[in-house]
């Protein structure tokens, strides 16, 4: 056990006093947390695995208005997506950014009346979308953000100038227009960011994970899932932030006849990361938003050097682990033959794949992409009232958080003494203009080289800073092999971020997986590392090691052989026998 959890369940024992406890540890539960320690509440977090290891390990890593709801007739929710959208790009520089996307128009105007059709009681698939209502549709985005924005108005281009910025386009198009909205580089981090930040503004709240919660008596037991332990509490509210979870929990948690019906019917979303460097510059650092040939709009981005594929949208009965199928990943790679006909892309060349459920209200709609991605507050009575969570996405967490922290503040007879759309989060804060700007200032203030300060930027944003100054007194800040990644950054990483199993590292506090470059040889040298920090023994080494080759395996479509291809392949023996004579 790390010295940090021993310290939170130490802080746990000694005072199981809580005003909230937060069931759930993904992103919306991380900001219902910050919030409402930032007003002066103590609160408790639990979640039964790690922090945004759910729903919110496998968002489309966009933060969008979602130009699509403006068809179903959600203008409030475009409103607040757009607000919050904007809000993460002042707050979280470090991880979102702006991305141009455009869409390749194949027609002037089919789709005009989808709106229509759904505000009158329409469920089903919307026909293509022309030129005319996506004009419509994009004038109505600029309109909404009009005067705060910051970011770009739409443009439209003709056919042939389409051609001369995206030459690899289908010849299909008439025409194309561009946007802007921003995407996530590492999405997982800033739900940790959120932990730090709040862990330093209010110590007394306490965020957990691999923990699990359970009524006990007239108030609750929290049980260390690595050790074992239980620890009894109370609490005046209880917010469920469980997600696809949400019922489930409710069962385990509600007085007897409370829960009522269910409040959450989940979809399931997949996502390929594909190696293709003809695709990566087809691109022109542009996402591609078009639909697919069933009416569901599928994207393409450019993401972490590789390039980003989705989705799919499927109904699902119960909530759980959930992977890529085969008939997924091949409807992603034909959609992507609709919009580049001409680029070959194999199944080889994907070297991720994630999948997650999306926390939906419950619906009756038959196409998918017309349930609502709105979200609400649903108080449930009991001696100790409950507040679920239902809905909500990634985008609008912030504003989501606020409006449960408003409703359990209300409860307790409490008045907000702070406000969170203009407060940075983690090493967003004192971020300067332009990254090369933080970039250069590491490489002066530390001695370090530009691929180091980079890497140091890009993962930390300002908090480098901090987190070079402690390594600079460490003798072991040297690489892993094959990584920008030091044996001491990790190290500092299993210390300091709530890290408890070498998935953490490899899936989450790190792209080291998602982006494809994880191979068997590093596995274990991080696994070193940490068994050296953490104390393990060479068994749970082992374990450790098997568990995160299995789920690379089971879940994310890396079976053991690629890890082990990837390790030989980047050997100095190999690299030598690839060079040319």
């Amino acid at each position: 056990m790390s010295a940090q959890r021993a310290k939170s369940f130490e802080k746990l024992a000694a005072n199981g006093v809580f005003d909230v406890v937060v069931i759930g540890g993904g992103i919306n539960g991380l900001g219902v947390f910050r919030d409402l320690s930032l007003q002066g509440l103590r609160v408790l977090l639990v979640e039964r695995n790690d922090f945004c290891s759910g729903c919110s390990a496998a968002p489309s890593r966009m933060i969008h208005g979602g130009l699509r709801y403006l068809e179903n007739g959600e203008f409030d929710l475009v409103r607040e997506s757009l607000a919050e959208r904007d809000a993460l790009l002042a707050n979280a520089p470090h991880m979102v950014r702006p991305l141009p996307t455009t869409i390749p128009i194949t027609s002037y105007l089919s789709g005009l009346f989808n709106s229509a059709a759904t505000l009158f009681g329409g469920s089903g698939k919307p026909s293509s979308r022309g030129a005319l209502p996506i004009k419509l549709g994009l004038t109505l985005y600029d309109t909404i953000t009009r005067g705060r924005s910051r970011l770009p108005k739409h443009t439209f281009r003709g056919a042939a100038e389409t051609r001369r910025k995206w030459p690899e386009l289908t010849n299909r198009l008439r025409c194309s227009a561009t946007y802007y909205d921003a995407w996530i580089s590492y999405p997982e981090r800033l739900g940790v960011e959120l932990v730090l930040d709040t862990e330093s503004a209010a110590p007394a709240s306490i965020a957990l994970n691999y923990a699990e919660i359970s009524p006990e008596g007239e108030g609750y037991m929290v049980t260390d899932r690595e050790s074992g332990n239980s620890y009894v509490l109370s609490a005046r509210v209880i917010v469920n932030a469980s997600g696809a979870w949400l019922d489930e929990v409710n069962a385990q948690i509600a007085p007897r006849g409370e829960g009522g019906g269910p409040l959450v019917s989940g979809t399931k979303g997949s996502h390929l990361i594909i190696d293709n460097d003809r695709l990566l510059s087809a691109l022109n650092g542009h996402m591609i938003y078009f639909e697919n040939t069933d009416g569901r709009v599928c994207i393409v981005f450019p993401y972490l050097g590789k390039v980003l594929a989705g989705s799919t949208d499927i109904r699902v009965q119960h909530a759980g682990r959930t992977r890529c199928e085969d008939e997924e990943l091949d409807y992603i790679l034909g959609s992507l033959k609709l919009v580049f006909p001409e680029i070959a892309i194999h199944r080889s060349e994907v070297v991720f794949s994630y999948s997650g459920i999306r926390p939906l209200p419950v619906s009756d709609h038959d196409f998918t992409g017309r349930i609502s991605r709105d979200h609400k507050v649903h108080r449930m009575d009991g001696p100790v009232p409950q507040f679920c969570m239902v809905g909500g996405k990634w985008t609008s967490f912030r504003a989501f958080s606020e409006q449960t922290a408003n409703a359990v503040l209300t409860e307790l007879g409490r008045e907000r003494i702070t406000r969170t759309e203009a407060l940075p989060i983690g090493g967003g804060r004192d971020y300067p203009e332009r990254p090369e700007l933080l970039v250069g200032e590491l490489m002066d203030s530390f001695g370090i080289s530009q691929a180091r300060a980079t890497h140091m930027a890009d993962a930390y944003g300002t908090r480098a800073r901090a987190l070079l100054t402690a390594l600079a007194t460490r003798t072991d800040d040297t690489p892993i092999a094959g990584l920008e990644l030091t044996a001491a950054e990790i190290a500092l990483i299993t210390a300091e971020e709530h890290v408890e199993h070498l998935s953490d590292i490899i899936l989450r506090r790190t792209s080291l997986a998602i982006t494809g470059r994880i191979d068997h040889g590093q596995i274990e040298a991080i696994a070193a590392v940490m068994a050296h920090e953490l104390g393990w023994d060479d068994a749970r080494r082992a374990r450790e090691c098997q568990a995160v080759i299995e789920e690379l395996r089971d879940y994310h479509g890396v079976p053991p052989e690629i890890l082990k291809q990837r390790a030989e392949t980047r050997s100095p023996q190999c690299a030598q026998a690839r060079k040319p004579a």
